[in-house]
């Protein structure tokens, strides 16, 4: 179906190949996964596929991709649209409509399908992908993993042979990202669509793919082949492939469930041992930022409801919850991005500072950031400069560091990436990553990130959380709201459960994660009853013995 032909793509005469010595076949009526680091080129080989791939984003395609027989070089996407779907990692990029419905049939409006045959198609999308409720929505007023939902329904009305898709779920909910990979289970196994998909979390993903096709890095040729034999050769490996080369297991099993049934072993060697107890808040007991009663209005509704919320000096805070809960919007209540309908946000005041607690909304943006700092879900609302240098330089000089501050934050996050790299060079989780070390290079007290590890690799992300530990044990808070139960589970102290805009549970992590199915990591699901969340904590259990 989707034929590799000595494919590479360079960008710029000088410029090292993104992709080079791509020959392979995906065979009809298959899910293949696209696994490699980050920047390796994923989102480039899913281009040439949807013709993206020269037509629109530059660059010299060597070889040849054919489609369904189609040469990709030969025919511009409008030309694939027939037989290709495609979904990039910015969902809202894609949207040409207004509103939800409008969105799911504008795609069949161009291909000429009858009204009635779009009327059940809309329908029948609307009730797989869990928009229902949404379909008279507007597409701005959506949450991000809400415009995640409805960009991948927009492509399969059309009903396309092939699909490909750029991090589908990295903006969902464990549920909404069950609810998506089984609606393409659905499309593969019943209808013999073939779909292409790029995905970083793993953990979500493996067990339902066919195939994987890894791409290792430059110098090194792609492999395609069963998901078991490829990732114990991938650098990238979701953590129940971790835990099997910890625990010694072979082959590996690549499902929660294959686990466990592997794992009595192990929990009997880890019977004397005990989980790693949680991090205490630094002493002294005054919060950075708190919240009493709070209530956030947006169009007429209330988006927060009665929260009441703190996160104290040297700890970090998970919020959780499905897409449309409120998270992000809570995060931006303490910028001063949302004024509250009722109730108080207050932040504790800079160190040096004589006065009393900050209220975000009546505080200037530039004096803000001495109080605290958001990182976006969108990394471009923080990028302005032509080069990761010249952002860099910018961050040094707005944050008062030292000059190389920021630079020596990005090598430890991006090791990869040179300077001179223009930032919409950067793959989608780079962008983030360089977001990220430009909020970091000032150090405020307190730390407001909105999924901060959307298309990071499992190495950034642990690059990230050894950072973000460094600012926690030196005394700054970090809130976090992330749809990663793994990222959950190796930097949180406690985890607040979101739900409807209320705070529905809170505690420390190991307890509300375990205690609950959605937001349980795989380590926590293999080795349950007991509260082992990270493979890292089990390997150090390990290595150092019974207690």
């Amino acid at each position: 179906m989707i034929r590799f032909s000595s494919v590479s793509v360079r960008y710029g005469e000088d410029a090292p190949p993104v992709l080079a010595g791509v020959d392979l076949t995906v065979p009809e009526g298959e899910l293949c996964l696209l696994v490699g680091p980050s920047g390796v080129g994923k989102s480039t080989l899913l281009g040439t596929v949807s013709g993206l791939v020269p037509h629109f984003t530059g660059g010299t395609l060597g070889g040849e991709v054919t489609v369904a027989g189609r040469s990709t070089a030969d025919h511009p996407p409008r030309e694939l649209a027939d037989v290709v779907g495609t979904v990039g990692q910015d969902p809202a990029a894609h949207f040409v409509t207004e509103t939800v419905e409008d969105e799911l049939a504008y795609g069949m409006e161009s291909l000429g399908v009858p009204p009635d045959v779009m009327r059940r198609r809309v329908e029948e999308t609307l009730d797989l992908l869990g928009l229902a409720e949404l379909r008279d929505r507007r597409l701005d007023a959506l949450s991000g993993g809400q415009r995640q939902r409805v960009a991948i329904g927009s492509v399969l009305t059309p009903h396309p042979r092939v699909l490909v898709l750029d991090e589908p779920t990295s903006a969902l909910d464990p549920a909404a990202a069950e609810e998506v990979l089984a609606v393409l289970q659905r499309l593969v196994h019943d209808l013999g669509t073939t779909v292409l998909l790029a995905e970083h979390r793993l953990e979500r993903v493996v067990q339902y793919a066919d195939s994987v096709l890894l791409l290792p890095g430059p110098g090194r040729a792609p492999v395609l082949g069963a998901p078991a034999e490829v990732l114990e050769r991938s650098p990238v490996r979701p953590p129940v492939v971790r835990l099997a080369r910890v625990a010694g297991w072979s082959p590996v099993p690549l499902s929660v469930r294959d686990a466990r049934r592997r794992a009595t072993g192990l929990r009997e060697r880890l019977a004397s041992r005990r989980p790693p107890s949680p991090r205490a808040p630094a002493a002294g007991g005054a919060p950075l930022v708190e919240t009493e009663g709070l209530v956030v209005r947006r169009g007429g509704v209330d988006v927060v409801r009665g929260v009441a919320l703190r996160v104290a000096a040297g700890e970090a805070v998970a919020l959780m919850g499905r897409n449309g809960a409120g998270k992000s919007t809570l995060l931006g209540a303490m910028m001063g991005l949302h004024a509250p309908a009722r109730g108080t946000v207050r932040l504790a005041p800079a160190p040096g500072d004589d006065g009393g607690p900050v209220v975000p909304h009546r505080t200037a943006p530039g004096a803000l950031l001495r109080h605290a700092g958001l990182v976006p879900q969108d990394p471009r609302d923080l990028l302005f400069a032509e080069t990761v240098a010249e952002e860099c330089a910018t961050a040094d000089a707005e944050a008062g560091a030292a000059p190389g501050r920021c630079g020596e934050l990005v090598r430890r996050l991006l090791p990869e990436v040179a300077e001179a790299t223009h930032p919409r060079d950067l793959s989608e989780g780079q962008r983030l990553a360089l977001a990220l070390a430009v909020v970091l290079t000032a150090a405020p007290p307190l730390l407001l990130l909105d999924e901060p590890t959307r298309g990071l690799d499992y190495a950034a992300k642990d690059r990230l959380v050894a950072i973000l530990d460094e600012l926690v044990s030196a005394g700054h808070g970090v809130l976090l709201a992330t749809h990663d139960v793994e990222l959950a589970a190796e930097l949180a102290d406690r985890v607040v459960v979101v739900a409807e805009g209320e705070v529905v549970a809170e505690g420390p992590t190991a307890r509300v994660v375990t205690g609950s199915p959605a937001f349980a990591p795989q380590v926590a699901k293999v080795l349950a009853p007991e509260p082992w969340l990270t493979v890292g904590a089990v390997a150090r259990a390990l290595e150092e013995g019974p207690e």
